[in-house]
């Protein structure tokens, strides 16, 4: 079964504006925020409540997690375009908001991540390896006064 190529990118962060990220297992020193591929039926609020559960453990659905309505096209890297059914060669991805009332330890999926952090969004901008991870991490503050 190939990957739809429609993703969410959830940006998990403090009121202070720390933000988690996590260490990809296949690509170690690469680091993200949670960000997965939407299933067939799903809404882009059910693939961005299920991620977050995959990814760290966490219940979205106890927190605020927000549609910030900002969508990303980009190329699939090459490597990965084997998940994707043939000819696919660009990503839609959803940016979501989901704010936990203090940094909180994570556990980890273990086939996708091998550690997590939690940073200034200022850092963690700077150490995601995605241009769209940074450009989300960079909205942070805007979209959470509203």
């Amino acid at each position: 079964m190939f990957k739809t190529p429609i993703s969410v990118l959830v940006i998990i962060h403090s009121p202070d504006l720390r933000v988690l990220l996590l260490e990809r297992a296949d690509h170690p020193g690469y680091w993200q925020s949670v960000t997965g591929s939407q299933d067939q039926g799903e809404t882009l609020m059910q693939t961005a409540v299920r991620e977050v559960a995959e990814e760290t453990g966490l219940d979205a659905t106890r927190y605020p997690l927000t549609d910030w309505h900002l969508q990303n096209q980009y190329e699939i890297f090459q490597e990965w375009r084997w998940r994707y059914a043939p000819g696919v060669t660009h990503n839609t991805e959803h940016v979501f908001g989901l704010l936990l009332p203090q940094c909180a330890p994570v556990t980890v999926a273990a086939r996708e991540h091998l550690s997590f952090v939690w940073l200034p969004w200022q850092e963690a901008a700077k150490k995601v390896f995605s241009w769209s991870n940074a450009d989300a991490i960079c909205k942070l503050a805007f979209h959470q006064q509203r």
